[in-house]
């Protein structure tokens, strides 16, 4: 039996590197060897026991690699090619699917999200790639994998509470949280054509990344309470749509009160505890406010759109990379970007 390094999800706390069987692939699957991954905020959830998977799951849902092996029935890729597999991996048939949604694949809450969850992910040597042809996107020449490294997740994700917040051309948009979500929904922001966009975070080096990629203010919430700046900065009107990418009530709470009546609320936050409304923001349910969900939307025509816009020059995210570890450091990697040490944004995992 051929086996595989992989980080493995043991229990709440414990994230180890194990060595697991390389995976076999039936109709319809393809076996990628993994060049390139990362570690998402999902996968701290999962790691503090705030999102179950099961025991001995192979965690991670962030790909970039070279084909090794194809199921029968998968036509139309070669062996070695490069690709990217989006985080959500649509069958493309089912009724949700067909009705676009392919994160709700199945018909069930989050059943387009498989890697990390359902099944082994690809913090690891190889990933076995179901639906293959609905998910397997060639990365075009000229690319790195760094410069695509954004595209299965948090680049579709906050890309997607943009699009999902429908920002038109001249809209205020305020941002809660600049992590890589959080910037990724900056940057989409300015490509939906958002004329002023307010971030808010407190680390330095967020709020700097936030004006690179298309903040035209930024507030420091420990300086300054972020509403009344918000307010402040609209003349009064508040937001016309507000993005929360963080996942606390906090910061969902500040989101409601930063909109004008009428404005969309649009999270991207994963929340590991009760959300609750305040009546007075809300307008006792009668200010025509708009609360929407995204869960970061997949597939390979999403891909091949994100890609395009890497290669256009358009957006650049691979200053997002701010350290670098092999696999067999996997543990030491999870200890850094779960307690956020050393300005961390995102880490970049190779084999």
């Amino acid at each position: 039996m051929r086996t595989m390094k992989a980080a493995v999800f043991v229990g709440p706390g414990k994230i180890i590197l194990d060595e697991k069987p390389i995976p076999q692939v039936g109709p319809g699957d393809a076996l990628v060897k993994i060049t390139t991954t990362t570690i998402c905020g999902t996968d701290v959830h999962i790691l503090k026991g705030e999102y179950p998977v099961e025991a001995g799951r192979i965690v991670g849902h962030e790909p970039v690699g070279v084909i090794a092996e194809l199921g029968p029935g998968v036509t139309g890729y070669s062996i070695g090619q490069r690709v990217v597999i989006g985080a959500i991996t649509p069958c493309g048939q089912c009724n949700a699917c067909l009705d676009h949604h392919q994160a709700q694949c199945g018909g069930k809450a989050l059943g387009g999200w498989r890697f990390g969850n359902t099944i082994d992910g690809c913090q690891a040597e190889y990933v076995k790639v179901p639906f293959a042809m609905a998910n397997l996107t060639p990365v075009p020449d000229g690319l790195t994998d760094e410069q695509v490294l954004m595209c299965p997740d948090i680049m579709s994700t906050g890309f997607g509470g943009a699009e999902s917040g429908q920002i038109k051309i001249g809209d205020t948009v305020a941002i809660f949280a600049q992590g890589p979500i959080g910037l990724c929904a900056t940057a989409g922001a300015r490509l939906k054509g958002a004329s002023q966009i307010i971030v808010v975070d407190t680390v330095p080096a967020r709020l700097e990344m936030a004006r690179r990629l298309g903040a035209d203010a930024v507030i420091d919430y420990k300086q300054a309470d972020p509403v009344s700046e918000i307010m402040k900065l609209t003349g009064g009107q508040g937001a016309d749509v507000a993005i929360e990418s963080l996942g606390t009530q906090q910061t969902f709470e500040s989101c409601l009160r930063s909109l004008k009546p009428g404005g969309t609320l649009s999270s991207l936050g994963v929340y590991s505890g009760k959300l609750s409304l305040p009546l007075d923001a809300f307008a006792a349910g009668l200010g025509d406010h708009k609360i929407v969900t995204t869960l970061c939307p997949g597939g390979k025509e999403r891909m091949r759109r994100l890609m395009n816009v890497v290669a256009s020059g358009r957006v650049s995210l691979e200053p997002l990379v701010t350290h670098r570890f092999k696999l067999d450091q996997i543990e030491e990697a999870y200890e850094l970007f779960a307690n956020q040490r050393d300005g961390v944004l995102k880490v970049a995992i190779t084999p």
